[in-house]
């Protein structure tokens, strides 16, 4: 009888060892699981603020473009004594709201593909939200514009 309560004894505290270095090996497993989310995560944010530091720059050099793109007006007399006026104006650009919303999606379906376990999903959620995000962004963007 002593056999078996020793026996026992022995087989609790073998147990109860090899539980503990699973439950160790699980909440390592869980640290750097939740280190690759917050990497990922900054990773996202990281590239964001480059593709907004891209929209700035872009943003400067079509305003200089539209400066210099002024009304042209010409007035040309004719042999007759009539006088012709011909006025030239250039298209108007994008809207900061669209570039927006293009910007946005490329950058969050890219990310979402990449993030995700099922690309397509990723990729699609990602856009989308790309898109929502992109579109707020650039109407901030063109009612700052029209305040100035």
């Amino acid at each position: 009888m002593k056999a078996l309560y020793i026996l026992f004894a022995a087989l609790s505290i073998v147990s109860c060892q090899n539980q503990g270095k699973e439950d160790i090996n699980k909440a390592k497993q869980a640290s750097i699981d939740s280190m690759k989310v917050e990497i990922n995560k900054q990773r996202v944010i990281d590239s964001m603020k480059t593709e907004m530091a891209n929209l700035k720059e872009q943003q400067k050099v079509e305003q200089q473009k539209v400066e210099s793109q002024k009304v042209v007006v010409v007035h040309q007399q004719q042999a007759d004594g009539t006088a012709t006026t011909t006025t030239t104006k250039k298209k108007k650009g994008w809207s900061a709201t669209a570039k927006g919303a293009v910007i946005g999606a490329g950058v969050g379906a890219a990310t979402g593909a990449i993030v995700s376990k099922k690309k397509g999903e990723g990729a699609i959620i990602g856009g989308l939200a790309g898109a929502a995000l992109g579109t707020g962004t650039g109407a901030v963007i063109d009612s700052k514009k029209k305040k100035e």
